[in-house]
């Protein structure tokens, strides 16, 4: 059975890009491949969190893993930090990662841009540990999103390099998976780019947002004046406002805003509260369920303890042979 890898970082809520991304296929995945899900709080770190505010996150990832239906009995479900296997192969892979493709890696320009005073190490090495997560269980599938498809062809370059530097076929080839032909990426309610927490609060609807949050974050939404003349192409923020609406809305409700568009009558004030109504109702019953496991402390440490024995099993199996490959005596 093929091996599927994918994880969260801890400081990072679900969010409906997340859902859509990945977390809408992991049901899937779960029944048909033998599946390993992490909660990330080793990425968190990069952002300095207190160490109340990361044990909080990873409970509140945990919990809303659970309740989105990830089954700890079909899957392994862990905290990234309980497997010092997966730190251990981030440092080897490191021996074997250059400077220059490192810094020259998308996301790392970002944050150099993002936050100039916090261009940390684990920034720039973040690709390595990303495939250290995934190589740690031999994993060929691994659910992301389309803006994570340089960091899963890094994680194949450094996997492929080190087979071939050891003469060895220790890595297979991990490779971008979602159940589709095209990888998802939701936008956000700025009015360019992904959503996610990363681009700032307000850019993000989160599963564990209650609905006041969430109207007040639609209703800010970045659009326009509206259209001057019929059928003209919608320019991004609207674009994103229309992609998010077929995600969660009705196709009468998704055709009547378009044609409203066309015939440049269309209200986005009142777009926008049928767009924030259609969230509510759709993560309605995720927010529930979140609320119910997030308090169920006994519940939260009996997964993460069976997901640690079982992720340590498949890292040790791999740590081992890395070991041996490269040479290092018992």
């Amino acid at each position: 059975m093929e091996t599927v890898v994918s994880g969260i970082r801890s400081t990072g809520n679900l969010h409906l890009g997340n859902y859509f991304g990945a977390m809408g296929n992991f049901l899937k995945m779960q029944q048909e491949f033998n599946c390993f899900f992490f909660i990330a709080d080793y990425h968190s770190l990069t952002t300095h969190p207190t160490p109340a505010n990361l044990k909080n996150s990873v409970k509140q990832v945990l919990a809303e893993y659970l309740a989105c239906g990830i089954d700890p009995e079909a899957c392994t479900i862990y905290v990234q930090s309980d497997l010092p296997e997966t730190a251990e192969l981030y440092l080897l892979l490191n021996m074997n990662a250059y400077v220059g493709e490192l810094e020259r890696c998308t996301s790392f320009k970002d944050k150099i841009r993002q936050q100039p005073d916090n261009i940390n190490a684990g920034l720039l090495t973040y690709p390595t540990l990303m495939a250290a997560d995934i190589l740690i269980h031999k994993a060929v599938k691994v659910p992301v999103g389309k803006d994570q498809e340089q960091h899963l062809e890094m994680a194949r370059t450094f996997g492929n390099r080190f087979n071939r530097l050891y003469q060895t076929e220790t890595f297979p080839e991990p490779y971008a998976f979602n159940f589709g032909n095209n990888l998802v990426k939701v936008p956000g309610l700025d009015g360019s780019g992904k959503m996610g927490k990363s681009e700032g609060e307000g850019n993000a609807v989160f599963l564990a947002d209650p609905p006041e949050v969430i109207r007040k974050k639609v209703m800010r939404a970045v659009s326009d004046s509206g259209p001057t003349q019929p059928n003209q192409p919608k320019p991004e923020p609207i674009t994103n406002l229309f992609t998010l609406m077929g995600l969660v809305s009705e196709p009468a409700t998704l055709a009547h805003f378009n044609e409203a568009y066309d015939s440049c009558t269309i209200r986005y004030g009142d777009m926008k509260k049928q767009l924030a109504e259609d969230i509510i109702k759709f993560t309605a019953p995720l927010y529930d369920r979140i609320q119910t496991i997030v308090t169920d402390d006994v519940l939260l440490r009996k997964v993460m303890d069976s997901g640690k024995e079982k992720a340590k099993a498949s890292a040790a199996k791999t740590i081992k042979e890395v070991r041996e490959v490269i040479g290092f005596l018992r």
